[in-house]
């Protein structure tokens, strides 16, 4: 071995016996499916339907990207280049009470509020922006890599979605990735997940292009069940991208609602197993 050759070797033990960062771990430990996820089909995940407890109205000309309540309001972020915005809205009325439009380069998409600052992504532009709940002060950007889809957060890390069967965990202070999770319906990765919601110790997440939500348990990414949303806008004529995209959830009045993309009504709902409603 020639001595010019030393450094690499040392270089790569190096590397070999450093500790594994939560972001390393996360990354080579082996798949959900293959670690105990229930099975697909039949005999998968439970499956419950809906019952729309109450509607309220919504602004049919808003791209939904993302959906988050406190306190009576609805916090969202529209979507489309040049039309994209941060919005505060009341949730009985529909109102539009404060909006902050996104310069045109920029095309809106999930948000997440997080001790009192709204945290916005963007599609493609891998820009982030941080605002004051009050008032809708932008008092931050950040960057991060590839796509942003949906937000939420667990109370200590931001969880966040890119269209992919893979959600990452972010550090709320500093955006950068401290884990990932691949999300799998017994062996099978689930795809194009969406806007996400943080329930009960559960993350919601909207199946783009369905009407169907996941429910993952977040340490492991498998999907513990399934909600079907079928029907709940109704017959109506709608454009094309006006599909499902947006949950909130209401944590004191233990309230869920939904939404999509220019639907003209917000629906609370209440989860009812999908048997159950079959045999009432």
């Amino acid at each position: 071995m020639s001595s010019n050759r030393l450094p690499s070797v040392f270089l790569l033990l190096f590397i070999l016996f450093q500790p594994l960062t939560a972001t390393h771990c996360a990354a080579l430990s082996p798949g959900p499916g293959k670690a105990g996820c229930p099975p697909g089909g039949p005999a998968g995940p439970p499956v419950h339907t809906y019952e729309v407890v109450r509607t309220y109205p919504h602004d049919p000309n808003a791209f939904t990207q993302g959906l988050v309540y406190h306190d009576g309001m609805l916090y969202e972020s529209t979507g489309k280049y040049g039309r994209s915005t941060l919005r505060e809205v009341r949730l009985e009325t529909g109102d539009v009470m404060r909006q902050r439009p996104l310069r045109p380069r920029f095309f809106g998409e999930g948000i997440a509020l997080y001790h009192g600052r709204i945290i916005q992504l963007t599609w493609k532009s891998q820009m982030g922006f941080v605002y004051e709940r009050e008032g809708f002060n932008r008092i931050q950007s950040f960057r991060y890599r590839g796509e942003g889809w949906g937000v939420t957060h667990d109370g200590a890390r931001l969880i966040v979605s890119n269209g992919t069967s893979t959600l990452h965990f972010w550090d709320p202070q500093t955006f950068r990735e401290i884990g990932r999770v691949q999300v799998r319906d017994g062996d099978r990765p689930v795809t194009f997940l969406n806007e996400l919601e943080y329930v009960k110790g559960e993350i919601y997440a909207n199946v783009w292009q369905s009407d169907r939500i996941a429910r993952i348990d977040p340490d492991t990414g498998c999907v513990t069940g399934w909600i079907d949303l079928t029907g709940i806008l109704g017959p109506r004529m709608m454009p094309e991208e006006a599909v499902l995209n947006g949950i909130a959830w209401d944590e004191a009045g233990d309230r869920l609602f939904v939404t999509g993309k220019y639907w003209p009504e917000v629906f609370e709902i209440e989860l009812v197993p999908k048997k159950r409603k079959e045999d009432g």
